[in-house]
Parts: C-alpha cells; sequence; structure tokens
C-alpha cells in the first residue's frame, strides 16, 4: 500500500504545487498534446465518446459503457471526480484499474510527465487513462470532460460522438456568469461532422449549443421527456421518453426519430434527470449504429438494467429513509427536492449538509432549509470544505428558528440524526460528493445491507495528510 499512497501523492503533486487557473492566457492544450506525443499518442488507439456538462456527465457515461460493455466491446471509463478511491476514474470492462498496475504504469510515464512540469494534476490522470486504455486493446473508452470542455486536458482527442448534458452554473468564476458563457466552454468539444446529443437546456443555453454545431458542421439531436412535461422551451426533441415509476428504479419507453421505439427499458438510478440523461445515452447509441457500431436490443436492455452509478439519490436505509445525493449547486439541489416529492413519503426531514467552499452555498441552502425540521452541518477530509460554522451563520440568516447542530464529521452527524428520527422520517446528506462518501463509508462500517459487498467503499483509499484534513 506505500508504493500506492507514494503514487497517489506523486499525481496529486502539481495541485499542491500551484494553481492552474482553467481560462487563463497561460492555459491550453498545448502541454497536453506535447506530454502525448512523448507517450505515443495513446489517444489514438481506440474510438471514444466525451461527454461534457455540468450535471449528469457521469451518470450518462456510466450508462454508454454499461451498454457497450454488455454489446460485447472492450471498453475503458474516465470520470471524475471520485467517491472513494482514486482507481474508480479509470475503469476497464467495469473494473477499478489495479493497484499494481496503477503504480507501475506510472513509472514507466514518470519520464515523460517531468519533461512537463507544469503539467495540472488532471493532465497527469488523462495522460495515464490514455496509456491504460490502449495498452488494454480496449475498443472504446466514454470520456467525461474534467472541468469546462474547450480547455479540458480530454479535449485532445476525436470523438465519434459527443453529448452534452444538463447545463447550469457552477465553477462561475472559471467558465463564466452566464449560461451562455458556460455552454460555449462546454461545447468546445464539438468537432467538425461529429454527432452532438444534447439533453434539455436553458434556451439561452442551447442556443449557443446549435450555434457552435451549426459552425462546425456537427449533427445535434436533442433529447428529453415527452412535451407534456418539457415546459417553456423554443425547440423541440428528435427523442422523447415517457416513464412510470417503481420501487426500485424507473421504468420508461423511449421514442425516437423514423418510429424508433425502446419500451420499458429500465435503470436503477432515480430522479427524472436521470431519465434524461439515459435518453441521451440512448440517442449517442443509436449514433454509432448508423456509424457500423453493432449494438442489440439486448445489449441496450441489460446495459441500462445493470448501471452502477452510487452515490447520487442513493437510498442507503429505510425506516427510517436514508437517502445521499452528490447535488452541489442549486440547479442539482431543486431536482433533488423534486425527486424526494415523487420517491418518498415521510413526516420529518433530518438534512446533513457539507459543501466546498467555492460553491453557491446560500443558493443551496435557500432551497434545502424550508424542507428540514432539523439540519446538521459537517464537513468532510478536503481541503476546500467550508467550515460548519460559516453553514451555521448562513442558516440563521435564512431560517432562524431551524434547529440546528454542528458536528466534527458526518458519522458524528449520521449519529446524532439516527438518534433524533422516527420510522416515518427521512435522514437526507447532500452538498458535496465528499460528504456523501464519507457518509457511504460511516455506514458501511455499521454493516449497511444496502451496500453490495463489491461496492467501492470497501476498496476506499486512505486519507493522506498532503491531500485531505479535517475542517
Amino acid at each position: 500500500m506505500q508504493a500506492y499512497q507514494d503514487a497517489l501523492d506523486y499525481i496529486y503533486g502539481p495541485a499542491l504545487r500551484q494553481h492552474h487557473a482553467y481560462g487563463t492566457a497561460q492555459r491550453d492544450l498545448s502541454c497536453m498534446t506535447r506530454l502525448l506525443q512523448r507517450l505515443g499518442n495513446p489517444h489514438r488507439h481506440f474510438r471514444c465518446i466525451h461527454i461534457a456538462g455540468t450535471k449528469g456527465k457521469g451518470s450518462t457515461a456510466a450508462i454508454i459503457e454499461s451498454i457497450l460493455r454488455h454489446a460485447g466491446y472492450q471498453t475503458g471509463l474516465f470520470t471524475s471526480p471520485h467517491l472513494h478511491t482514486f482507481r474508480e476514474r479509470i475503469r476497464l470492462n467495469g473494473q477499478l484499474i489495479p493497484i499494481p498496475h496503477l503504480v507501475e504504469l506510472l513509472e514507466r510515464c514518470k519520464l515523460a510527465l517531468e519533461a512537463e512540469p507544469n503539467r495540472t494534476t488532471f493532465e497527469t490522470i488523462t495522460a495515464l487513462a490514455f496509456m491504460y486504455f490502449a495498452e488494454s486493446g480496449v475498443d472504446w473508452v466514454i470520456l467525461e470532460v474534467g472541468l469546462g470542455g474547450r480547455l479540458d486536458a480530454t479535449n485532445v482527442i476525436q470523438p465519434a460522438a459527443c453529448a452534452i448534458t444538463s447545463l447550469s452554473y457552477d465553477h462561475t468564476e472559471l467558465l463564466g456568469h452566464t449560461l451562455g458563457q458556460i455552454a460555449w466552454e462546454k461545447a468546445g468539444i464539438i468537432k467538425p461532422g461529429v454527432l452532438v446529443v444534447s439533453a434539455p437546456q436553458p434556451d439561452e443555453a442551447m442556443q449557443v449549443v446549435a450555434e457552435i454545431c451549426r459552425i462546425r458542421g456537427a449533427q445535434l439531436e436533442t433529447a428529453g421527456p415527452m412535451p407534456t412535461s418539457a415546459g417553456a422551451c423554443s425547440y423541440s426533441w428528435q427523442w422523447t421518453y415517457q416513464k412510470r415509476l417503481e420501487q426500485t428504479g424507473q421504468v420508461f419507453t423511449i421514442y425516437g426519430p423514423i418510429n424508433i421505439t425502446y419500451p420499458d427499458l429500465f435503470v436503477p438510478l432515480l430522479g427524472q434527470h436521470q431519465l434524461d440523461n439515459a435518453c441521451v445515452a440512448v440517442a449517442v447509441l443509436h449514433g454509432l449504429q448508423r456509424q457500423g457500431v453493432a449494438i442489440s436490443d439486448v445489449a441496450i436492455y441489460e446495459g441500462m438494467r445493470q448501471v452502477r452509478w452510487p452515490g447520487r439519490l442513493e437510498v442507503l436505509g429505510q425506516r427510517p429513509w436514508i437517502v445521499v445525493d452528490s447535488a452541489h449547486n442549486t440547479d442539482s439541489i431543486r431536482k433533488l427536492c423534486t425527486a424526494l416529492r415523487e420517491w418518498f413519503s415521510y413526516q420529518r426531514l433530518g438534512l446533513i449538509f457539507g459543501a466546498s467552499v467555492d460553491k453557491d452555498i446560500q443558493g443551496m441552502l435557500e432551497i434545502l432549509l424550508p424542507l428540514a425540521d432539523r439540519c446538521a452541518f459537517t464537513a468532510s477530509f478536503h481541503p476546500r470544505a467550508i467550515a460548519p460554522s460559516r453553514l451555521m451563520s448562513l442558516a440563521r440568516s435564512i431560517r432562524p428558528e431551524l434547529e440546528t447542530l454542528i458536528t466534527d464529521t458526518v458519522a458524528q452527524a449520521l449519529d446524532d440524526m439516527l438518534f433524533w428520527t422516527s420510522p416515518e422520517d427521512l435522514i437526507l446528506v447532500t452538498g458535496s460528493i465528499f460528504v456523501v462518501a464519507a457518509a457511504r463509508w460511516a455506514l458501511a462500517k455499521r454493516g449497511c445491507p444496502y451496500l453490495p459487498s463489491d461496492d467501492w467503499v470497501y476498496e476506499a483509499d486512505p486519507l493522506p495528510e498532503t491531500i485531505y484534513h479535517k475542517t
């Protein structure tokens, strides 16, 4: 394990030494291009699908990967951030990169990496992923953009198809303060002549995506719910769906162009936003079919049914309900609250909340606090975690009468809420993927029956002092 810890310290090193601001004049794709040239351009040895967006990138990528794997292809999946272990970011045929392989791969790549001393941590990780996938002989790699799109380290590839998932306000200090500016950065992944599938977007964002597709000669298709539930929108969707609820997931029918229908698909992910993601995924895969890629209906149904993407509107207990969700901006918090009303019946809501300091925390609390009967403010072991005392001050300015407390750890917050709740109540853990990870770990130590034996929580990395600290 020491060799693995040394590898993580090396990988994270650039993030500790310096801060690289996305979008500044000092950053472009030249460093990543040179690095890959030194490594033999591994990204040219596989076909790939590129996914950008504010929310839903990881879910969409996971669905596409699962379906392609069930279609018989060797798959690579690259996502970020991770819940419990760095190895989640780089997966081969659904399996985490093995520790010995990661350590050995890093050693072989160090000469090329050190020739680019100004590289970012994400450039290091992306290069390692490309090498792993190329050497493993994968057929398809599904790439989730790390941040933005235009200047993201993944944007050196030539994809077979692109997807733009839901766009909203996040990382505004880097990507822009309007949805148009954010859409322009995200749509930077669009390449000439390549299929682009977009989830439902605000009109301002969709206009930018559509214009970039027009300029670059890319084919744009849109995917979303049936028009009766679409709301105000100035564009139509080529791919639509209708849903019905089940206790363990969602059953829905997708309707595409030319009388294409996929009736009674099942996905174990909760929330309408996950159906948007699933619809985008099917539209992308149908685009690959038109390019001659063999993907059977059986693969679509089974891949959808067996997809796993933990920490997103995930149920980890009943009586009381325990729900964790990685929502970390106002748009995702609104979608979370909508899903709570749709899916769960409860008397009181106990909220466990922690967040990163660079998020719209007041906006999130203004949506969440009116629903809560009690709130525990806490922090993960991540250096960007905001102090719980600051969260308490914000909460008192929004809803001074709410019963609140501060805990040092997420585990302590869970202990408090489990003591306070009755079987008819609901405990919600949200605000940060890192807080959700801490909650899952605490529940795993309690022997949570909702966590399967092969869950990533049981392979969690130790928290190195150089990367994380208690806030």
